[in-house]
């Protein structure tokens, strides 16, 4: 009978303290003033634009004032490893673990020096580019001409996002025509007017760009020499079938279409096609109170769960893509693990 007492006094002990944690982590409440660090200088890029309409509907939800503050990698790295109350946290994209992957200087692996929070958006639009006088109308003649020996020269920022479509695509040249992947060379530069300079230029007969970035140029008659066309959206198709029917500019979500796969062909393995969706999500402080992490998921869920968020999201071209913590974290190991195959391969 005391064992009867005493495991009924263990059960209601146990039970008593998952109520109290449950308690304690329904009661967690961020500070009035929140700070989102993000990992780019720029309050007109993608990263700010997508970050500051999470912001609004999370402050909104919270009662509180949460800040973007484009501080850049390096300095937004720094700030999340050094404060762990909660009052700073992070939201970048996938360029947080391809610059670990590439070795670039500043950048760690998220996995073991942070913990992977939400996602929340894709932005859609990574791309490639010929001059529209070019003579290679897809992103096939691309590769082909690579295999009968012809230079293909690629205006990259090295190091992460602008690099991951021709590290993929030179793997595939490489899985399709071993040693001919010699014959796609990088142009390392810098920003997008950079890439797009050197394309104006003749200096380069492929670059990376972007769908928000470069449309324009796509619509230009071809006597001009800014005048661009896409070859390869890297995006799955799934992910541009979500966007506006009317696309971007003057482009719509069917011309869209025509350069995904499986229309725009870039094996990753010889059986499944390379798709890259620049995805944004939130970083913390690897000692962060989970008990702030599990506030954040459940007021993300129930902004995601009202629908207004995706309106504004699908407006500046990006696509509602809510995973709570547990499953993107998981989800983007097994994204970057794929990735790191890719990079190994060609190096």
């Amino acid at each position: 009978m005391k064992f009867l007492k005493s495991g009924f006094a263990v059960a209601v002990a146990a039970f008593m303290g998952i109520a109290a944690s449950q308690a304690v982590a329904a009661d967690a409440k961020f500070a009035d003033n929140l700070r989102v660090v993000i990992g780019s200088k720029s309050t007109g890029g993608d990263t700010y634009q997508n970050s500051a309409i999470v912001a609004q509907a999370l402050g909104e939800k919270l009662g509180i004032n949460v800040k973007v503050d484009a501080v850049g990698s390096s300095a937004a790295f720094k700030a999340l490893a050094r404060i762990s109350n909660g009052s700073t946290i992070m939201i970048f994209h996938d360029q947080s673990y391809l610059g670990y992957l590439y070795g670039v200087k500043g950048y760690f692996n998220i996995f073991d020096d942070f913990v992977v929070g939400p996602t929340v958006a894709i932005n859609p639009g990574n791309a490639y580019l010929v001059p529209k006088s070019s003579p290679y109308q897809t992103i096939e003649d691309i590769i082909q001409a690579c295999a009968k020996d012809t230079k293909i020269r690629v205006a990259i920022q090295p190091g992460g996002v602008s690099e991951i479509g021709y590290s993929a695509l030179k793997n595939a040249i490489k899985l399709r025509y071993p040693g001919k992947e010699a014959n796609l060379v990088a142009v390392n530069t810098g920003s997008q007017a950079d890439k797009n300079q050197l394309l104006f230029d003749g200096q380069a007969d492929l670059i990376n760009g972007s769908v928000q970035a470069n449309e324009q140029y796509t619509q230009l008659p071809a006597e001009d020499q800014k005048a661009m066309r896409f070859v390869w959206l890297t995006a799955r198709e799934e992910t541009i079938k979500q966007t506006n029917p009317e696309g971007f500019g003057a482009t719509t979500q069917a011309h869209l279409l025509d350069f995904v796969s499986p229309k725009a062909s870039v094996t990753q393995d010889g059986k499944k096609d390379f798709t890259f969706d620049k995805e944004f999500f939130f970083l913390y402080n690897k000692d962060m109170d989970p008990a702030l992490i599990e506030t954040l998921d459940k007021a993300l869920g129930e902004i995601y769960a009202e629908g207004k968020i995706q309106e504004t999201q699908k407006k500046s071209f990006f696509i509602p893509n809510f995973k709570p913590s547990a499953e993107a974290a998981a989800y983007l190991k097994d994204k970057m693990d794929q990735y790191d195959v890719i990079i190994k391969s060609i190096h």
